[in-house]
């Protein structure tokens, strides 16, 4: 089974960025290269909620909350996602997941914090 580890989260000031990656481990670690690959966040105390995706053919699509401060990409030669966060607001603060079309399992995320 494919597991994604997210990584670049970190403590920022509002309206600054940050970009999140997600790499793949495991034997069909290629799939990320292909497979619609999604971002979704947990903030505190509350459900996850899914952010942005990625298509096979490279589409994109955005929750409304996030959408033109967000960017989703993939980067096939390092088998890498990205997700690029601009202008943060507090309301961003959560953990950030990574996910292919299997969501039976996650990783462990990684932590945003958006400080006023």
């Amino acid at each position: 089974q494919v597991q994604f580890v997210e990584s670049g989260g970190g403590l920022v000031q509002s309206g600054g960025s940050l970009r999140l990656s997600c790499a793949a481990s495991g034997s069909a670690g290629s799939a990320i290269t292909y497979c619609t690959m999604d971002w979704y966040r947990r903030p505190p105390g509350k459900q996850r909620e899914w952010v942005a995706g990625i298509n096979r053919v490279n589409y994109t699509s955005y929750a409304d909350s996030v959408k033109g401060r967000f960017t989703i990409s993939r980067d096939n030669a390092r088998k890498l996602v990205y997700l690029e966060l601009n202008s943060l607001k507090p309301e961003d603060t959560a953990v950030y997941y990574c996910n292919g079309p299997d969501t039976r399992s996650w990783g462990q995320g990684t932590q945003v914090t958006v400080f006023a």
